[in-house]
């Protein structure tokens, strides 16, 4: 039986995911398939049906609106609701029931994980379900603070305060702090959302500016930090992050490490 995934959302058009799962499937060899699948809030709950029915289905990534709601119809054995409180990735385990787990924390954390934030400074933007994963990795990386900047102050407290963070919360128009990290954990910036304006003159030199968003690559907070001289990672690293332990999830095998540069090349075209 030839099995698939693919990645849930609305809109789905910009993802990239198919791209890499289906870059590592032709050079394994492997003739399954990976594709981009869109659906709508409200149907949400026949989708898992469905595929909880569909013997060749071997899971699915998930992005914006659902990673949140996708919760309420999948098993959680880990327990992702209590700790991180949403998900972006299920997978049929072998005892054929779907399963909950978030590969943004391992995917978002890779490119940063020798960068010492230990008791520094972060500013996070956002207050969605990336944020959470966000969060999270923070959290276990023993980052001093968080600076949240968020349109609803009372949301965005919670979250501190849900992942044990010390910090506070700010709006979009109040000056940026001194951080040696900031991430843009919002859809802000991506093709069809509202563009991201937020003034990174107060990061300091040593700052790290780290977009989440992977269309465009070259967003304009990146260019902004570039400008300033200011180290940057953008979304497709995180991207191809999660994407590497989504792919062996679904397909049980590490997908290929050599041929990367091929792949990113393949993803900026």
């Amino acid at each position: 039986m030839t099995h698939y995934a693919e990645v849930i959302g609305h809109p789905i058009s910009h993802s990239k995911s198919p791209l890499i799962h289906n870059f590592w499937l032709h050079q394994l060899g492997l003739a399954n398939d990976y594709r981009a699948h869109a659906v709508l809030p409200d149907d949400l709950e026949r989708y898992f049906a469905e595929r909880a029915a569909d013997a060749a289905w071997r899971g699915c990534n998930i992005t914006i609106p659902h990673k949140i709601a996708a919760l309420d119809f999948v098993a959680d054995p880990g327990d992702v609701r209590s700790s991180i409180g949403a998900i972006n990735t299920v997978f049929r385990n072998d005892a054929g029931a779907l399963v909950a787990t978030n590969t943004d924390v391992g995917g978002f954390y890779g490119p940063i994980a020798d960068v010492p934030i230990v008791g520094e400074t972060a500013i996070v933007i956002g207050a969605g379900g990336a944020a959470r994963a966000v969060l999270f990795a923070l959290a276990q990386a023993d980052i001093g603070e968080v600076v949240l900047v968020a349109r609803n102050s009372l949301k965005a407290a919670g979250l501190l305060a849900h992942f044990g963070l010390k910090g506070k919360v700010i709006g979009f128009d109040a000056r940026l702090p001194d951080a040696a990290l900031l991430v843009n954990a919002s859809p802000l910036g991506m093709v069809g959302q509202e563009a991201l304006e937020i003034d990174l003159s107060p990061l300091p030199e040593h700052a790290i500016v780290y977009d989440l968003v992977y269309a465009p690559i070259e967003t304009p907070l990146l260019k902004a930090a570039r400008d300033l001289d200011l180290e940057t990672v953008d979304g497709l690293e995180m991207l191809v992050g999660q994407a590497a332990i989504a792919f062996e999830l679904f397909f049980g095998v590490a997908p290929p490490e050599e041929n990367a540069d091929a792949l990113r090349a393949l993803l900026l075209k």
